[in-house]
């Protein structure tokens, strides 16, 4: 019997464990779940009979390379830094690897030694990066051997929290790495538009946004990701004229997130003086600029916000950061002010559900006719532990994985998930769960 070990038992964890131990005793497998916390670990298996609990600290070698060793097949839930660790251990002990990941410069690098020893290290089957990839490359494949010539290609992915749970002026409620969050967009956007290369660096990318309506759910607001250009070549779209990829928001979320970036407390790189004795009104404070006057902070912010307030206010006011309550941590960045403010206020409560949307734009000519396809996902989640986030990044992976191990998919090397052998199979079973795409078509002209 062979063996699935799974590095990580966070929250993208849950629906995968339920996966794979529901489907274990027909694959004759046994499911390792190890994490630093026995706890989390021991709460997620649940005394399965097809499962086991362990402590591991990945960045103890010996013990990691002992798990990997025994393994007949490696799930790495693992935070994306930690992902080589495993990497090099698969690649010494001869293991299959799945990550829902961006491939790191570090993995790409190990793809000749991959092939060699006739593995395969999969990465980017989860959600965004994962679904988007295998649901654009079907579509994308099926226009090109139609003769189609793809003229342009937009994607957008966002979480977020279900309409009947959206109980904030920010419509938004923490359903994966809350860091990652505060920290989103940093850096400069690229992509293309019309054959033109176009930039838009982090103090602009909140204000640049694209109106995306999903039909039967609601119009978001959708921000380039940082590297459209670089899945050109991935996704065999090496000459497209226009190619971007972004997030989505529900409306005004970006507006307000401009504020702060504005601001400068998303900054992940000084430490505030004092910023344990702060309150968080003082600690907004001291970021409105000085030439901005006013009785108080909230005056002073309204004035800072100008033509905008009465809509950009209140959002703010609701994130507790005019509170006098001091923020209580030493030595902090002001993202970490900031994080540590919004996980009390943006929490996923125990009946409130989250949702994933996805859509896909192609446009493209065929028999000298410009068409159109928009294609679009939602998810809704099932409770606060099977979230639609847990789900749409852990069953890829639990398909991905039970794939490899039955021999069905024959590729080696480092791969993302863009060829037939894997996206068709996976597709269609998370069809069968009702993870499915619906799609319009049009014509342009």
């Amino acid at each position: 019997m062979k063996t699935i070990l799974l590095l990580g038992a966070g929250r993208s964890s849950s629906s995968l464990i339920r996966y794979l131990l529901e489907n274990a005793a027909k694959d004759n497998y046994f499911l390792q779940v190890a994490d630093l916390s026995l706890e989390l670990a021991l709460e997620k298996t649940g005394g399965h009979p097809s499962a086991e609990a362990v402590a591991l600290n990945v960045t103890d070698e010996t013990a990691r390379g002992n798990a990997i060793r025994n393994a007949g097949l490696v799930i790495s839930l693992l935070p994306p830094a930690l992902h080589i660790l495993a990497a090099k251990d698969c690649l010494k002990f001869g293991k299959h690897l799945v990550t829902a990941s961006y491939i790191s410069p570090e993995i790409a690098a190990l793809d000749a030694e991959c092939h060699a020893k006739g593995l395969l290290f999969l990465n980017e089957c989860g959600l965004d990066p994962g679904i988007d990839h295998m649901s654009a490359m079907q579509i994308i494949h099926d226009l090109q051997r139609k003769g189609a010539q793809l003229t342009a290609f937009r994607s957008y992915t966002g979480g977020l929290v279900a309409p009947e749970s959206n109980d904030n002026p920010w419509g938004y409620k923490f359903t994966w790495n809350p860091r990652n969050v505060i920290l989103a967009g940093q850096g400069t956007a690229r992509y293309i538009r019309a054959g033109k290369y176009y930039y838009i660096p982090y103090p602009r990318l909140f204000s640049e946004t694209s109106k995306i309506v999903i039909e039967g759910t609601g119009t978001f607001d959708g921000y380039a990701n940082r590297d459209s250009l670089a899945y050109r070549k991935h996704y065999g779209l090496d000459t497209i004229p226009t190619l971007l990829r972004g997030t989505l928001r529900y409306e005004n979320y970006c507006a307000g997130w401009q504020v702060f970036v504005s601001l400068g407390i998303t900054d992940d790189t000084f430490i505030v003086e004092n910023s344990h004795q702060l309150t968080y009104a003082e600690f907004i404070g001291a970021f409105i600029p000085s030439s901005v006057t006013g009785k108080n902070t909230e005056e002073r912010l309204k004035n800072y916000l100008g033509t905008h307030s009465d809509l950009l206010y209140p959002m703010i006011a609701s994130t507790g950061l005019l509170e006098d309550e001091k923020t209580g941590l030493e030595n902090a960045t002001p993202a970490q002010i900031l994080l540590h403010r919004l996980q009390q206020k943006w929490v996923l409560g125990k009946n409130d559900l989250d949702m994933v949307v996805m859509q896909h734009q192609f446009e493209y000519v065929l028999n000298g006719r410009k068409e159109k396809i928009i294609s679009s996902l939602v998810v809704k989640g099932e409770s606060q532990l099977h979230t639609a986030m847990a789900k749409t990044v852990g069953l890829p992976l639990g398909i991905a994985a039970r794939l490899i191990l039955k021999e069905e998919v024959k590729l080696t090397g480092v791969h993302l998930p863009v060829q037939e052998e894997i996206y068709t199979p996976v597709l269609k079973e998370l069809e069968s769960m009702n993870i499915r795409f619906t799609e319009q078509h049009s014509v342009l002209s």
